[in-house]
């Protein structure tokens, strides 16, 4: 944790999605300045969970805080405002703007100089993304486009960032050229909260773990304890088929 110990807080979250409950009081921590991985099987309520902490979807119930300001009830531009991004699943750009447009797009809120700033920073971290600087978005491939959705996010230097399925339809070793970013922006302070499918790289990765299933929290510890016990990620049907180990 960071000297500030700024940390994201969910408590007793609950969530009903078409008049079924998704969430049944979710409680985790995010602390800033530190990887947390958040692992699951499909339809376990991880998606539902970093949508309703970034204002998409209305908790039926609980608390999402940060340094003691309620986050609950904010719309997403509000929740982004207070220092939380958003990287959902499924690479959402606008496909016929260019990368440097779909960058800017997202410093609409920001002054002239944090933009700048903001887009110099992404730009550290992604250096490719200057060699396709004028490229139109949907021309860009599977990897390329995520990493412009991840300096989308880290233009704004949020405080916690929520990434949701980083690697989802990537090859793995496109997928080792993205993780190096979360590293360094966790090293820089910001709070990542990751969602991943490649368990390994995932808790590689991670200080701290959380598994959900069904709805519930069924394990919270280190990643390097999960990793050393991998009954209790069996017992999430997590390593059927998915747990790849990249590292």
């Amino acid at each position: 944790m960071t000297e500030n110990g700024s940390t994201l807080k969910i408590d007793g979250l609950t969530v009903s999605r078409g008049g079924h409950e998704v969430l049944h009081g979710i409680s985790l921590e995010v602390p800033q300045g530190q990887i947390t991985t958040l692992l699951g099987p499909n339809g376990a309520g991880k998606s539902t969970m970093v949508l309703a902490i970034g204002g998409v979807l209305r908790a039926t119930g609980g608390k999402i805080s940060l340094d003691g300001a309620n986050l609950t009830a904010l719309r997403p531009e509000a929740v982004r405002k207070a220092g939380v991004a958003v990287v959902p699943e499924g690479r959402r750009l606008l496909p016929d703007l260019t990368v440097e447009e779909n960058l800017r797009v997202a410093t609409y809120s920001l002054s002239r100089d944090d933009a700048r700033i903001g887009i110099e920073y992404a730009t550290e971290l992604f250096p490719h993304l200057e060699t396709r600087w004028k490229s139109i978005a949907r021309t860009l491939s599977g990897g390329e486009q995520q990493m412009v959705v991840l300096a989308q996010a880290l233009v704004s230097r949020p405080k916690f960032m929520l990434v949701d399925e980083l690697s989802l339809g990537l090859a793995p070793v496109v997928v080792q050229r993205l993780m190096p970013a979360l590293e360094t922006a966790a090293s820089e302070g910001v709070g990542v909260l990751l969602i991943e499918q490649f368990v390994h790289v995932a808790l590689a990765l991670a200080q701290g773990a959380y598994v959900i299933e069904g709805g519930r929290i069924v394990y919270q510890g280190t990643a390097a304890e999960l990793k050393d016990n991998p009954e209790k990620l069996h017992s999430a049907y997590l390593l059927r088929d998915q747990a790849v180990d990249l590292t």
